[in-house]
């Protein structure tokens, strides 16, 4: 199967209709070029580059045009989001990176124990300057959406905790949406040295030659829907997941039986809810549907898939079998059959099921040989 896919992914998504019609695709918003030029002064400057990726795609959230600059500086590389990917795959990730003797930590931003590894690698990185430097300069650089705003949030309050303050400083703004930082602000975390970290606007490469590389970036975030189009982004995911045959690891899903009464007062969920909230906890009865909205989805894609007697090699019947699953999860997410935008409702909901983690962890892209590099 693993020949298949790489031919379904090499050829066929790269040519099925979802991605034919829709023209060239600005992936390169006006404030990234000025962002860009600005990155790349204060590069310059820097002691310690904390490059932010996304865990579930380590190479597809390089950005590749600062890869020259970063070559010659102290470097770590944070994939975050580590609690939405494979577990049971990011040890051969570990080895690749070891192989190209780069460091590297797998961390989740929100969690303070995860962050404060990270910063005992980063202390480790910058010992011999912290010994002749007064001041010492860490960029935090990234994609759009990789999580840099949430990262230098915990720093702060880590650093909060370490280091004498002079006085309160403002938190980096997060937001759900890729581009939130749009420029890039300084904040000091420690005196003696006096250690001051940049956070930078997520930049994208201005061209992104590979179709799939574009999607898997879309998929995950880090490109805004509008511009690649919600429905060709929930296609290409359910492309992915049908050629790794994933449904078929949904069999023994324990279904449960969803509760009448709350299917009758609530028969659609808010895209919002499954966004992260700091603020307030989830109500237990949303989770609870959220949880049988999942069941139903999973279950759907299984019996899709099962039933399915087409050939996944084939570009023409991959198309099939996704055109009728998006029927299938149209009833499955209570979607009316008369709603004019039916599959951008779908899509919508599918991928934000997708992004929050409820389909189970994922890993899209696949660990490079370095025996053939």
């Amino acid at each position: 199967m693993v020949a298949g896919l790489k031919k379904v992914m090499k050829k066929g998504l790269g040519e099925m209709g979802f991605n034919k019609g829709g023209g060239n695709i600005n992936w390169f918003p006006g404030h990234m070029a000025a962002a860009t030029r600005a990155i790349r002064d204060r590069l310059k400057l820097a002691d310690l580059v904390i490059e932010v990726r996304d865990s579930r795609i380590p190479i597809s959230s390089t950005n590749r045009d600062l890869q020259p600059m970063l070559t010659n500086k102290r470097r770590i590389i944070a994939l975050n989001k580590k609690d939405l990917a494979n577990p049971n795959i990011m040890h051969k990730w570990s080895h690749y990176f070891e192989s190209c003797k780069q460091d590297f930590l797998a961390i989740n931003a929100h969690s303070k124990s995860s962050v404060q590894k990270l910063l005992e690698l980063a202390e480790f990185k910058l010992k011999e300057a912290i010994t002749r430097e007064p001041t010492l300069l860490v960029m935090v650089v990234g994609v759009p959406n990789v999580g840099k705003s949430s990262l230098i949030n915990s720093i702060y309050q880590i650093a909060a905790t370490r280091f004498p303050m002079q006085k309160k400083k403002k938190r980096a703004t997060v937001g759900p949406l890729p581009g939130v930082t749009q420029d890039i602000a300084g904040y000091k975390i420690a005196n003696h040295p006096s250690i001051y970290v940049l956070d930078t606007p997520g930049v994208l490469v201005p061209s992104i030659p590979d179709i799939e590389t574009g999607l898997k970036l879309a998929l995950t975030g880090s490109v805004k829907d509008s511009v690649v189009g919600e429905e060709r982004i929930a296609q290409y995911l359910l492309a992915v997941l049908n050629c790794r045959s994933t449904p078929l690891h949904w069999r023994h899903i324990n279904t449960r039986g969803l509760d009448e009464n709350n299917s009758n007062d609530k028969n659609e969920y808010n895209v919002k809810d499954l966004l992260r909230n700091r603020r307030k906890p989830p109500n237990p009865s949303d989770v609870h549907y959220i949880e049988d909205v999942v069941t139903e989805v999973q279950r759907t894609l299984y019996v899709t898939l099962s039933e399915f007697d087409g050939d996944l090699d084939d570009e023409n019947d991959l198309e099939i079998l996704i055109a009728q699953q998006f029927e299938a999860l149209q009833k499955a997410l209570k979607i009316p059959n008369k709603a004019s935008e039916a599959r951008t409702m779908v899509s919508k909901k599918f991928l934000t099921l997708f992004r929050a983690g409820k389909l189970g962890p994922f890993i899209l892209d696949d660990v490079p040989d370095v025996s053939a590099s």
